[in-house]
């Protein structure tokens, strides 16, 4: 008798199951009809957390550009490779003939004040400073990544040469009105300015690099309004001369004796260690699931890939450690394509059933460091869904994407992701109907 009732009650749930997933289907393509955007430019995969079955799919297996979802599987990979005790961490050592070595650790938080720590620690006699940069390798930036965004301070270059995020802040003042602005900067860095920004009632004005002439010629045209200055970030184009003139600063302001030039060596047994500067990993994993940073992601998948081969850190390293991460998850990587760690070039391909299956092996690390609504880059979206979604988002140029966690009002846990991939719908026409799936998997189950 009991086995007969334990046999109902199987069958009783895997019917609500599938009553359960088809209505949720049919309410989804309800929602995708409406919308106006063309079912063949969404992959969606939905899953239960509980039980790994799939409960909704559109197009899983189709490999599309993932934005910056793509830091949800990249960057995970790479933190959990690193671990939590990581440091990202410059040393200054010393040997028996009085030089020096600072090695490098590819900080993306070392500020300029950071290495003037760093500088304080050495000797006011004649030294000689030599730098090991052999931590990440020195491409700097991704591939597929646009010539045109040189100037977007969301894409710096990245290197182990990484000092005030590579970026260099600039103020554009007005004047009268009618007269050219004022534009100055807050570092002694060799770039200068074609000024022809002029005083007007509004502020427009676009800033272009003059590669063909030199990449430290910024032309800078357009408009600004009287009374109030801009603020902006913009990448420093050759980050090891940023560094090196920032650390020739702090050895003339400490009245250091050195010759002002620092060649390459790689540390060795002779090198005592003098003092350590160093940061945790806590920032860095606001800063890529909350805030979707780049420059952070690139850099920790480098930095990852370095530990995991023993050697200078890599995207070809990266990309041997995330494959590894895989295997060990049991996780299908075929017709899945990276080129960068965050998402940014469109040659990047991934399934949303890679992701949702990621999603699923990673929960215990991965649900609670993402976004909820009302943080990060879901700060303005799904507020009503504050607590119960748990994700990260993705855009570019025709492309929107969201991948995570969903719990529903009625305690039901699922992991998502929807990829979209459609040159005839705005950008708030996709984020909309994103928001309406997951509003009616919060709902519906």
């Amino acid at each position: 008798m009991k086995k007969f009732l334990t046999i109902c009650i199987i069958m009783f749930l895997s019917v609500c199951n599938a009553c359960f997933a088809s209505g949720l289907s049919s309410e989804i393509n309800n929602v995708i009809s409406k919308s106006g955007i063309n079912r063949s430019a969404i992959t969606i995969s939905i899953k239960n957390v509980k039980t790994g079955k799939t409960v909704y799919t559109l197009n899983p297996k189709m490999p599309v550009s993932p934005a910056s979802v793509q830091k949800t599987m990249t960057a995970t990979a790479a933190f959990m490779t690193l671990g939590e005790d990581y440091r990202f961490s410059t040393k200054l050592y010393k040997n028996n003939l009085g030089d020096y070595l600072l090695v490098l650790g590819a900080d993306p938080y070392l500020s300029n004040k950071d290495l003037d720590k760093v500088v304080k620690c050495i000797a006011k006699e004649p030294v000689s400073i030599s730098i090991d940069d052999s931590v990440i390798d020195d491409n700097e930036w991704g591939e597929g990544w646009q010539w045109d965004d040189d100037l977007n301070p969301l894409m710096p270059k990245f290197s182990s040469y990484n000092l005030d995020n590579n970026l260099m802040e600039i103020v554009i003042s007005p004047s009268a009105k009618g007269f050219p602005a004022e534009i100055t900067k807050n570092s002694n860095y060799p770039v200068s300015f074609v000024n022809k920004i002029i005083t007007d009632n509004s502020t427009k004005y676009v800033l272009k690099r003059q590669n063909h002439i030199s990449p430290d010629i910024i032309v800078a045209d357009g408009t600004i309004a009287p009374n109030k200055s801009e603020i902006i970030n913009i990448p420093i184009n050759n980050p090891k001369k940023y560094f090196d003139m920032r650390l020739s600063e702090n050895i003339i302001n400490h009245s250091i004796s050195s010759s002002g030039e620092f060649p390459i060596k790689k540390l060795n047994k002779n090198y005592k260690l003098i003092t350590v500067l160093s940061h945790g990993l806590d920032r860095a994993k606001k800063d890529v699931y909350l805030n979707s940073s780049n420059y952070v992601a690139e850099t920790v998948f480098k930095l990852a890939g370095g530990k995991y081969a023993s050697t200078t850190g890599s995207f070809d390293n990266g990309l041997l450690m995330f494959q590894d991460f895989c295997d060990k998850h049991h996780l299908d990587t075929s017709n899945i394509k990276l080129v960068d760690a965050s998402g940014v070039s469109k040659n990047n391909l991934m399934r949303s059933d890679f992701v949702t299956d990621f999603l699923l092996s990673t929960q215990g690390f991965l649900e609670n460091e993402l976004a909820t609504a009302g943080e990060g880059t879901l700060s303005k979206r799904m507020l009503y869904l504050r607590g119960y979604v748990h994700a990260k988002t993705g855009t570019l140029n025709n492309i929107s994407s969201i991948a995570g966690y969903i719990t529903t009002r009625k305690d039901n846990k699922y992991v998502f992701c929807i990829m979209i991939n459609d040159p005839s719908s705005g950008p708030a026409d996709k984020k909309v109907l994103e928001e309406y799936i997951l509003r009616t998997i919060y709902t519906r189950g």
